[in-house]
Order: structure tokens, then sequence, then C-alpha cells
């Protein structure tokens, strides 16, 4: 457990880590106190372990502050997905939740949240934790909410909310100087327009094979709309892998964003791109809250309830038909590069004369 305070320096907001416990001298505070405000609600928001999850459900962040006004959020989130909320709006602490045996995870957490005066507690894991803690209101997702909708749509009805709670990234000046660090150099040499790829997904069947990547890569390179263009493979430290193939195939118009940060970092540099072209993972529904043009690769999974959302999303999948299904290898590189070429004409302006 970890929490985030606030400094004010010079008028703006900053936040860093504190360990649980740990205060903050006041010569940090400009020698006074913050002053606390006791009759601000107090919301516990108990999110995914997994980042696509956590991405579609970050409209609750807001849908907490028009419901609450000024309310002080603390989330609780596994460890990947967690540096989503440091920036996000109205919270004050995040709560790192690593899986232990036993459910032992749930326990810790339960000792961090019980001394606390909750005003309500949203739990998008249904887990039992909101129905021992005590708080005046509950809102707990539970399977009778999966009625065939998208999953935006689910958990804005879940809040209560009429209209859909759009998907958001709360980037911070740290993770754009983290993802201008990585990609300005990189980019200095040969400046262009960057196509970002997510050649990585962590669920078996929805990982596009590695050298296919390659093979669009090179085919891409031969096209002339994209003459000029950087291919930017993105992901965490174990996706150097699946990665290789499209960045050998680009070769010195790659940019090498493989590892280089957190997901926050991750995000920022997914912001710097023109396009995005990305396996069924949570890097795509990134993409798609940042407002990327965005295009989604899809095997035996529903792309009709899992695609990314937002009007600038398309999804090109091994079997087209609704409930119909195939293996991801039966996706090709012709039937996806066609694909990459309708939203480039689509999203990308053409050149000028």
């Amino acid at each position: 457990g970890q929490a985030l305070d606030r400094v004010v320096i010079g008028g703006v907001g900053h936040r860093r880590l504190l360990s649980r416990g740990a205060s903050m001298p006041d010569s940090e505070r400009g020698g006074t106190k913050r002053r606390s405000n006791v009759s601000a609600p107090k919301v516990l928001f108990v999110t995914s372990n997994r980042i696509g999850d956590c991405v579609i459900s970050s409209g609750v962040i807001r849908e907490i502050g028009r419901q609450l006004p000024g309310a002080r959020i603390t989330v609780a989130a596994g460890r990947p997905p967690a540096p989503f909320f440091r920036a996000a709006p109205g919270v004050e602490t995040v709560i790192v939740l690593d899986k232990k045996k036993a459910a032992g995870h749930w326990l810790d957490l339960w000792k961090q949240v019980r001394g606390t005066r909750w005003d309500l507690i949203i739990d998008i894991r249904g887990s039992a934790l909101a129905w021992v803690t005590p708080t005046k209101r509950r809102v707990i997702y539970n399977r009778s909410w999966e009625t065939g909708l998208r999953k935006v749509e689910m958990v804005s009805r879940l809040m209560g909310s009429d209209t859909p709670l759009e998907p958001e990234i709360f980037l911070d000046n740290q993770a754009r100087a983290e993802a201008a660090a990585v990609i300005d150099p990189q980019l200095a040499a040969a400046p262009g327009p960057i196509l970002a790829l997510a050649p990585i997904a962590h669920q078996p069947g929805k990982s596009w094979p590695a050298d296919r990547w390659g093979d669009l890569v090179e085919r891409l390179k031969a096209e002339p709309r994209f003459d000029g263009w950087r291919f930017m493979p993105v992901g965490g430290p174990g996706d150097r892998p699946p990665a290789t193939p499209a960045l050998e195939a680009a070769g010195p118009r790659a940019i090498d964003a493989v590892g280089k940060g957190d997901i926050l970092a991750s995000a920022a540099m997914i912001d710097r791109a023109t396009l995005f072209v990305g396996n069924d993972s949570g890097l795509m529904h990134v993409s798609a809250a940042l407002g990327k043009p965005t295009l989604g690769l899809f095997g035996p999974t529903e792309w009709w309830l899992y695609g990314p959302w937002g009007p600038r999303t398309r999804t090109v999948a091994s079997n087209e038909v609704r409930g119909q299904f195939a293996p991801i290898e039966d996706l090709t590189v012709d039937h996806v590069l066609e694909a990459v070429l309708g939203l480039h004409d689509a999203y990308v302006r053409p050149a000028a004369p």
C-alpha cells in the first residue's frame, strides 16, 4: 500500500508516492499544514488488475465528481494499471493490490480501508470487500449486468448514468517527459508521422503471429502512403519477443518503445502517434481512450463487445460475421494491410501537393 499525497508548489498541483504511514514535513507545504476538508465525501473505487478493464471503466472517476462534488477518491488497482490514477481528478490515494495466496490481498486491502468513514464504495470487481466495509452507499458489479452491452455501457448503467461514461487517460507531465525521452532521440534523425504498433496480448488466442507483424511493416514500408513514416512497437518489459519482428522489419525507421516505462509512459508514447494498430489488448483501449485512430485485431473473441470504444476506432477480425469465430491465425496480412490503409485514408490528411 502506497499513497499519493499532493504537494502544491507555486500554485501547481503535484503528487508523489508516499509509503503508507509516512507524513510530509511542514517545510514542503510552504510552512503550513494542508487544511483537511473533513466534510468532503470519501469514495473507495475498487477497479481491475487488468489494464484494458481499468481503461474501460475509467469514466467512473469523473462520474464520481459529478455525483459527489469535491469527493476525495481512493483507488485500489492492480500494479500494472495503478499509474493511470496518479493524476486523475479527485484521486488522493492509490492502493496497489498485488494478488496473494488465499485471497490475502483482499484481507490486506480491508485492513487499509476499514477505518475510514466511506460515503460511497464502487467495486468493479464484485468482491466481498464492499459488503464487509461500512459505507453509506454501495455500487457493486455482478454478472447480472452482462446483458450483451458494450463494457463501457455496462459500467455506465452500473453508475446510474443515462449516457456512456467515456474512457479517459489522465496523462501528466511526468509521463509526457518519459515519452519524449524515449521518442525524441530516435525521431531526431528522420522526423515523420508515427504508426504505433502493439503486437502483444496477454491472453491465449489474442495475439496475431509475431512474424506477420514483421510482414505487415515490410508491406507498409513499400506503401507510398506511408513514405517517411516511423514504426513504433509499444509494450512492457516482457513484450520484446513478439515485438522483435516488427522492429527488425522497420530497421532504421523503427522507434523502440518496448519496456521503456510504466503504463502511463506507454500511453504518452501512443499519444505521440498518428495511428495505432494492435492486438485486442489493454494498449488498444489506451489508444482509443486517447482519441487516436485505432485498429484492433481480433481472433476468437467478441469484437462487437470488446472492440475499442470511440468514434475513430475500427476492428478487423479473423471472422467478421457476428457470433462466429475463427483462430486469429486465419487473419491474413493482406486483410490487415487493407484495414490499416482504410484507417489511414479515413483519418490522415492527404499530403499537400
